[in-house]
């Protein structure tokens, strides 16, 4: 079953607290579809009346600033073992190469690294524990954690959902105007064929009146 398809079956409540939870664990250093997931229930609010993309938004965002924020705090008293840690766990994830790619974006652009980071799907679950790893002093990361947080979360929901609003109205549109086409073409091809037939008409009864003369 679909992501999509699953969410349309739990109630809206469920939803809010599934994608906050989903993309909190993802940002404190879980492996999980956390944009799969927000994607998913976006376009569902854009179908669905019960769901509020404004408290989907919200709860996604909380979830992110939230779950970065506990990551910070496990990379901080974790240290360099916890990151070999995660590597025996998740090696596809946290292998060495990839722990050191994300350590010299962070050594390199700094807050900016936390910010864009919750755009990358590596960095987004490498941010938090890394920069507590890194020392990173906490009241940079938490700027950067939380505009990040509202800028991805809040953007993704807002700009799925309107897209979603806009592909439903033009496939509206798109299923009335092929209703208006099919009627057309019926009917052009009625008068074509009685035009058809009107000019055959003659032509079959010209032999017939000549035999008849005979």
């Amino acid at each position: 079953m679909h992501v999509q398809e699953w969410l349309d079956t739990v109630p809206a409540a469920a939803v809010y607290a599934l994608v906050g939870l989903v993309i909190g664990l993802e940002s404190l250093g879980i492996p999980l579809p956390g944009e799969i997931i927000l994607v998913s229930a976006a376009l569902l609010s854009s179908q669905h009346a019960g769901i509020d993309p404004v408290v989907l938004g919200a709860c996604a965002t909380a979830g992110a600033i939230i779950g970065d924020s506990i990551g910070y705090a496990i990379g901080r008293k974790g240290g360099r073992p916890l990151l070999a840690w995660l590597g025996k766990k998740f090696p596809r994830h946290f292998s060495e190469g990839h722990i050191a790619t994300a350590e010299r974006s962070f050594q390199k652009w700094g807050m900016w690294a936390v910010f864009f980071g919750r755009f990358v799907a590596l960095l987004r679950i490498f941010a938090g524990p890394l920069a507590g790893v890194l020392r990173m002093p906490y009241w940079k990361f938490l700027i950067a954690n939380v505009l990040g947080g509202i800028v991805w979360a809040g953007g993704t929901t807002a700009v799925i959902y309107y897209v979603g609003i806009v592909a439903e109205s033009w496939l509206k549109r798109f299923s009335w105007l092929g209703l208006v086409a099919a009627v057309l073409v019926g009917l052009t091809s009625m008068l074509v064929l009685r035009r058809k037939a009107a000019k055959a008409a003659p032509r079959e009864a010209e032999p017939q009146a000549v035999a008849a003369a005979e």
